[in-house]
């Protein structure tokens, strides 16, 4: 016959205990609570610290239920051995007798309950909680052991695509260059004396090649970020602004931009870098202006140990929905014959300021302009002093 749930026999939990405790009478009243609160309990006794370490050594235990008070021995020193051996076993302690300031700071030491030994039906509840918390603790530990292992396994992997993609770009170099100059040189030769379809023809061939060449050497600059191994040091964000602008120079004058900035700071950086950083900026809120020649600001705010700069200008802005996807390498907004390029200006930004340790953002709505803010590391005396060294 099938046994109704009732009749079907309850299974105590096992439980492996070692006890620190100089009477074993009242070791046993312990031993009995905690079978009637449903343990399965295999024990140790111990009395002294050689006793404890060589069980500690033989034998795993689940739970190490430890007398306050012993004659050579003080039961939060079994803590320091269980610490010392490197274990992460729960201790509780028991006491015939604990002030309630006592107990509290034996827990913030690392004790995980305390139990008194004129109240042990409290003792299997206690046990159960630690085994608990012991059992979230571990698996916690194995999450993290995992989480780490799958971000050493993304760096691994992002490592071997940036190295992919700095020697593929490097390698395509000499023969694009050699279907471009060909393809050109055919199409100066050659027009005008084949059929219109071969003009047509040749000229796809040439905007191609073309294209193709200035895609691999966006690649190539997005794949170096970083791979210099620049050490980062103080360097003027001002001076970085100078020579952005001499760069940009012909789009400057050419688009009529006026760009303004105050006082800057000195940033933990690489100077090359963050010409760079500058430049895109600059020069991405030159190509993509409205009607009105352009205004550009650049400004910076303390924040802690970073500095938030901002580079504003009076464009053609970009919509909510777009904000993020600027960021994405080759990713366009607008065809090529609406504004040139190849979309990888702004990751190029996003990756210097992320190898700096910073983050970037865009404030903006389409047709009112845009703000670009990022993070940049102070330098170590503007940490400590609270406030900058600015150019």
């Amino acid at each position: 016959m099938m046994a109704t749930a009732t009749q079907v026999a309850f299974q105590p939990r096992e439980l492996r205990l070692l006890l620190v405790e100089d009477s074993l009478a009242d070791a046993e009243l312990a031993i009995a609570e905690l079978r009637r609160g449903g343990f399965d309990v295999c024990s140790d006794v111990v009395q002294n610290k050689e006793e404890l370490e060589a069980h500690l050594d033989r034998q795993a235990y689940d739970v190490v239920l430890a007398d306050y008070n012993l004659p050579h021995f003080r039961g939060m020193e079994t803590l320091d051995v269980i610490r010392a051996k490197g274990l992460t076993i729960p201790m509780i302690l028991v006491s015939g007798a604990l002030n309630s300031i006592t107990a509290v700071e034996c827990v913030k030491q690392g004790a995980t309950d305390y139990v008194l030994k004129d109240h042990l039906s409290r003792l299997p509840l206690s046990v159960r909680r630690a085994l608990e918390e012991r059992s979230l603790r571990e698996e916690r530990t194995r999450n993290q052991k995992k989480l780490a292992e799958k971000l050493e396994e993304l760096g691994r992997s992002n490592r071997d695509l940036e190295q992919f993609a700095y020697v593929a770009s490097h390698d395509l170099q000499e023969p694009l260059r050699m279907v471009a100059a060909y393809t050109q040189l055919l199409a100066e030769r050659y027009r005008g004396k084949l059929d219109e379809n071969a003009d047509k023809y040749i000229a796809y061939a040439v905007e191609g090649a073309v294209r193709m060449q200035a895609l691999v050497e966006d690649l190539l600059a997005f794949s170096r970020v970083g791979r210099n191994g620049a050490v980062h040091k103080p360097t003027s964000s001002a001076d970085a602004v100078v020579i952005a602008l001499k760069n940009l120079t012909a789009a400057v004058q050419e688009s009529g931009a006026r760009v303004k900035y105050g006082e800057l700071p000195q940033v933990n950086g690489d100077r090359t870098q963050l010409v760079q950083l500058f430049q895109n900026l600059i020069g991405n809120a030159i190509k993509f202006r409205g009607s009105a020649s352009p205004e550009i600001e650049i400004s910076a705010d303390a924040a802690g140990a970073e500095w938030i700069f901002a580079v504003t200008d009076n464009g053609i802005g970009i919509a909510p929905e777009h904000r993020d996807l600027i960021f994405v390498i080759f990713q366009r907004l607008h065809t090529r014959a609406e504004y040139p390029g190849n979309g990888v200006g702004l990751p190029i930004c996003k990756r210097i300021v992320e190898h700096h340790g910073g983050r970037i953002w865009v404030e903006s709505e389409a047709g009112r302009g845009s703000t670009f803010r990022f993070t940049l590391p102070a330098v170590s005396a503007d940490k400590e002093d609270g406030h900058a060294t600015r150019t």
